[in-house]
């Protein structure tokens, strides 16, 4: 179950996207749990009818898992995570077409307005029966399909992958004759982990066939692959988070070091993307420094961020290996470079150390939001207990230089917001409290969900503003009037208060929205790059 303010921002975020309708429906299946039809018709209060419409709905938009239980029938459960991820379908529109296209960018925004959809109503929808057209959204949905920037949607995808994964575990442990040791257990666990992740693998083949063209000249037949036009295909959000990733590892560079450095990093992320790559991968496939050389462009210049005294141009790839070097550390060959590299370089090899990376990502952001609510003191405090462990007010007071006062008043209040904990270990056996040490620490999983849950709150907070600011009855009235075609055709027409009432609503938006991204991007470092764990 997903705690208040998850479900309160989801809640938001239907109610904002689909309606009050299926806002309801998706608030009950919140706060209860996985409910049945007949459970939902008495929870929300609301007539059958709109509410079979309204998960019929969150189903073709990937929002609600759906499955048949053996004691109460279908019973329908709200994918949190597919609901949190519509904040960002402004970003994966805009990544598609900065990679392949407007027509790519139309294509994808077109999936996410339906939830899921066939190529030829792709296609009627688009190109309004123009041959250049369709050929043209043709070759993109190829594109978009073959990188795995779409995926097929079969009924598999439909149900939980956690009932998917219990359900074949359960299948494998009844296949143990007797008691099922703890070994026997792991290993069914294993099988079943596997055959999920096989099947998923079947999903994604679907979506390509196999065709067979003859050429004029020649008697061999070629085999080439196209997009199948019976399969619905919806957009793999996993494959556009790979690129916010390789953003934040390029921001990272660049505020370490220099545009240069951001440059190599591009085009070392570029060298090894690949369609099979995760976002749960520990490290990126090797490549060479050839490689990476040739995904850099005419106008990269990378002498600009190095001072040499040679007054001859030094090669490309000479200027990349020597910010390979930096990038990896290697004039710090201890653990503390080793956290502090972006690359690891091994036999001309390039590996990207995307859970170094990732870790300290999220550390940053732990420290940033310490800083935010506590000050420096707190950021002080949480980076001595994170690299030095568990230990007692005096051990923290005599390291950090700061009075006992200070430090028991602060760690309280951090101890509250759920930043730090403290852990007893008893003298004796009676657990007295005078013969008790009281050991102070950071525990990540739970820091981390302490910032994430106050985040969730920022963002619910921000898409109740918008929309309050939406039903004031001047600015309504007056985007209304604006909707017109005689008024959107020649704004002239408006009056000088409702032109400025409108500029004054474009710039409160633009606010909210620049906002919006900005704390959706640390929910993305806190949540999708929690692939790794917590443990430093």
């Amino acid at each position: 179950m997903p705690d208040v303010h998850t479900s309160r921002l989801c809640t938001q975020i239907i109610y904002a996207h689909f309606g009050p309708l299926t806002a309801k429906v998706v608030s009950a299946l919140l706060t209860r749990g996985r409910l049945t039809l007949s459970q939902l018709i008495r929870y929300t209060g609301v007539r059958p009818r709109p509410v079979r419409a309204s998960l019929l709905i969150l189903i073709q938009h990937n929002l609600v898992y759906h499955d048949l239980s053996e004691g109460e029938g279908e019973v329908f459960e709200v994918n949190i995570e597919q609901c949190l991820i519509r904040l960002r379908f402004g970003k994966f529109v805009w990544h598609a077409g900065n990679i392949f296209g407007e027509a790519a960018a139309e294509i994808v925004q077109l999936i996410l307005d339906h939830g899921k959809l066939q190529v030829p109503d792709i296609i009627t929808q688009l190109s309004a029966g123009e041959p250049k057209r369709i050929k043209l959204l043709t070759h993109a949905m190829h594109q978009l399909v073959s990188n795995a920037f779409l995926r097929p949607s079969t009924i598999l995808s439909h149900i939980s992958p956690e009932d998917k994964l219990l359900k074949y575990e359960a299948e494998e442990t009844a296949k143990i004759s007797g008691l099922p040791t703890a070994k026997q257990l792991r290993e069914s666990k294993e099988i079943a982990i596997a055959r999920l992740r096989r099947e998923e693998g079947e999903e994604d083949s679907v979506g390509m066939l196999e065709a067979s063209t003859k050429g004029a000249k020649s008697s061999k037949t070629k085999s080439q692959q196209e997009v199948n036009p019976e399969v619905y295909f919806r957009v793999n959000y996993d494959r556009f988070h790979l690129l916010l990733r390789n953003e934040l590892v390029e921001s990272l560079a660049r505020e370490r070091f220099n545009d240069s450095v951001a440059t190599l990093v591009h085009a070392t992320l570029k060298a090894i993307e690949e369609k099979g790559m995760k976002l749960s991968d520990v490290r990126s496939m090797p490549t060479s420094i050839a490689n990476i050389c040739m995904q850099l462009t005419d106008d990269d210049d990378l002498s600009v961020g190095l001072f040499t005294n040679s007054t001859k141009k030094i090669p490309q790839a000479v200027l990349a290996k020597e910010y390979i070097g930096m990038l990896s550390s290697a004039d710090n060959p201890t653990s503390e470079g080793k956290e502090a590299s972006f690359v690891t370089l091994s036999s001309s090899k390039v590996y990207v150390e995307f859970e170094i990376i990732c870790r300290r990502l999220r550390r940053r952001v732990l420290e940033a939001m310490v800083g935010e609510w506590h000050g420096q003191n707190g950021v002080r405090l949480v980076s001595l207990l994170l690299s030095t462990g568990k230990l007692e007010e005096k051990q923290i007071s005599k390291l950090a230089l700061m009075a006992m006062k200070d430090v028991r008043s602060l760690l309280s209040a951090m101890s509250n917001d759920g930043l730090v904990s403290i852990q007893e270990v008893p003298k004796t056996a009676d657990r007295a409290p005078s013969r008790t040490f009281y050991l102070w620490y950071v525990d990540l999983d739970k820091a981390y969900s302490a910032v994430l849950s106050r985040l969730y709150k920022t963002l619910y907070n921000i898409s109740v503003r918008y929309s309050a600011e939406l039903q004031e009855p001047e600015l309504k009235a007056v985007l209304e009037k604006r909707q017109r075609t005689d008024i959107s055709s020649d704004e002239s027409l408006l009056t000088r208060i409702e032109r400025e009432t409108i500029q004054k609503w474009d710039d409160k938006r633009d606010r909210l929205t620049v906002l919006q991204a900005r704390v959706d991007e640390t929910v993305f470092i806190l949540r999708e790059l929690a692939v790794f764990g917590t443990h430093d």
